[in-house]
């Protein structure tokens, strides 16, 4: 268009400027000559005008055209029917053994920090598909270093015979000295169906107690709850990135009087198959509820804060806080136990055992405050908290919610508000002022659905602990055994408001269990293992992480 308003308005546009005339030329009479010119200049003037006009409006009427009719088909948005993504390999990767912080190893034996009767254990289990086949699987040290295989992948895919699925497991328990990674092939364009469960536990030193945490899939995202890092307590947060690809890792610290600038919180560097720890007290100093944000550009990473406490020179307890659900409007939390109301109360109030209640810690990261419902469930319903749990939390900070005044028992917690919180729940074991005391943390769990994989150790006491918060709920799980095998399913029938609590059998009743398959039908339940140690105050959890992911399909929209 630009070249044909050229073209016609050319002429006129190319016609030489006159020079304005002087006084004494305007007085004479202009001759026929320069008359007839003028005109001519002036015709030339307007037929371009006229020309560029005519063009304009052509270009108007071709847009009101393209607003009413419609564009040509290479511009239209295609919909594209739903495409395949592969399965990609399953990696859990598992906390290492609980350590001391640099500079608190002494030289005498007698009050030694270092624990000499701690271990340190791996146990896992990888599931088949329905047609038995097993994916192939292996567990070795973050850096790659011995390497076990756990089950060999098939050599040709099996077609499925008919009746019920044909499943059975491979399963490990070994000591673990170092981080330890499980890694799963996909069998049949499926992730494999694994979990795997790390466990710590000493009966002396600085470090006495039971600590545990599921084995995580890495992520770029996540929140870890329940950081204390006031006089006597510990936290050190452990990354490890267990893929080929750098992670660069940024903190953001949540207090109860917020959010805590400091320096060092960013652009943390974990180096491919490798790990990093750091203490966070360099980071929070003096925070008795601190709740970190990890996020990652580069490779996923996991990670765990090893949380431990001593009272002078009495040991308080060790514990491995490990991610829970993402924030949410509901948070649900069980297995969490609730000793009598009044031991507790009067053991809070002596000198250091401020955090020796059971307790809701709630992360709330929006610039909103957070009216929250508390309830608490237990076996035979719904118990009150002192004022009705009607508690109100505050925006970008950690808020405590003791546990008191409820008859002892395992609960559930259920808290409810107008805008997304994340939250955990502290639990107890042997609460007594003078002699060594354990805690636990219950992560957010995620609601139960058709399949989850759930690996408990070996040893020490185990239980299931399931709730439902709502409605009624089947909850149906089938022992797996260390020889592989899955044993007769079991169901129970929960009603709305109620936790169940279903012992693990010990070793002497058969084949040792090392994990159960749970799934849920119904309104909304939730699930954990609560452990514990005979004769020991050692206490823990492991939220009922989620569930193998199927054969995956996403919307793809062509456009441009």
């Amino acid at each position: 268009m630009s070249k044909d308003n050229s073209t016609q308005a050319g002429p006129a546009a190319r016609q030489p400027a006159k020079k304005a005339p002087t006084k004494k030329a305007s007085a004479k009479k202009k001759s026929g000559t320069e008359k007839s010119a003028m005109g001519r200049q002036r015709r030339g003037i307007v037929t371009g005008l006229l020309s560029a006009g005519v063009l304009l409006a052509a270009g108007a009427g071709v847009v009101s055209a393209a607003a009413v009719l419609p564009g040509p088909a290479g511009s239209r948005t295609l919909e594209a029917s739903l495409s395949d993504v592969p399965a990609g390999r399953s990696t859990m990767v598992c906390p290492g053994p609980a350590v001391l912080p640099e500079g608190t190893v002494g030289t005498d034996a007698q009050f030694s920090p270092v624990s000499r009767t701690a271990k340190n254990n791996l146990d896992a289990l990888v599931l088949s598909d329905s047609t038995g086949s097993l994916p192939g699987s292996r567990v070795a040290a973050l850096d790659g270093s011995g390497a076990r295989t756990v089950s060999e992948p098939p050599k040709e895919t099996p077609a499925p015979a008919p009746g019920p699925p044909a499943l059975k497991a491979a399963t490990v328990a070994q000591s673990a000295g170092k981080i330890t990674v499980l890694n799963a092939e996909p069998s049949g364009n499926q992730q494999a169906a694994l979990a795997a469960v790390g466990s710590y536990s000493a009966s002396d030193g600085d470090l006495r107690g039971l600590a545990t945490a599921q084995c995580q899939q890495p992520s770029n995202d996540f929140w870890l709850l329940g950081a204390d890092t006031t006089l006597g307590r510990t936290a050190l947060l452990n990354l490890s990135n267990a893929s080929g690809t750098p992670a660069t890792v940024n903190l953001e610290l949540l207090g109860a009087k917020g959010r805590i600038q400091s320096p060092g919180s960013r652009g943390l560097l974990v180096p491919p198959r490798s790990s990093r720890t750091i203490n966070l007290a360099g980071l929070a100093a003096d925070e008795g509820n601190l709740s970190l944000h990890v996020r990652s550009s580069g490779g996923p990473v996991a990670a765990t804060v090893q949380q431990s406490v001593l009272r002078g020179l009495v040991s308080g307890g060790v514990e491995h806080l490990a991610p829970g659900a993402a924030p949410a409007d509901s948070q649900v939390m069980t297995a969490v136990v609730v000793q009598d109301p009044k031991t507790i109360k009067a053991l809070s109030s002596k000198s250091g055992f401020a955090d020796a209640v059971p307790a809701l810690e709630i992360t709330v990261p929006g610039a909103a405050d957070a009216v929250l419902d508390v309830k608490l469930y237990g076996p035979n319903g719904p118990q009150s908290l002192p004022g009705g749990g009607a508690v109100t939390a505050k925006a970008g900070a950690v808020t405590e919610i003791p546990l008191t005044g409820v008859p002892a028992g395992t609960y559930t917690v259920s808290a409810t508000s107008d805008v997304p919180f994340a939250a955990a729940a502290r639990l107890l074991g042997n609460p007594r002022e003078s002699a060594p005391m354990d805690f636990g943390w219950s992560p957010a769990a995620v609601r139960l659905g058709s399949q989850h994989i759930v690996a408990v150790p070996r040893n020490g006491v185990r239980f299931l602990s399931f709730g439902v918060p709502d409605g009624r709920a089947t909850v149906s799980y089938t022992p797996v055994t260390a020889d592989g095998k899955l044993g007769k399913a079991e169901s129970v029938d929960i009603a709305g408001g109620t936790t169940t609590v279903i012992g693990v059998p010990a070793k002497d009743k058969g084949p040792a269990v090392a994990g159960y398959v749970v799934a849920a039908s119904g309104d909304p339940a939730y699930g954990a293992v609560l452990l514990g140690e005979k004769d020991a105050p050692g206490i823990s959890t492991v939220a009922i992480q989620q569930g193998p992911l199927g054969h995956e399909k996403v919307a793809v929209t062509l456009g441009y």
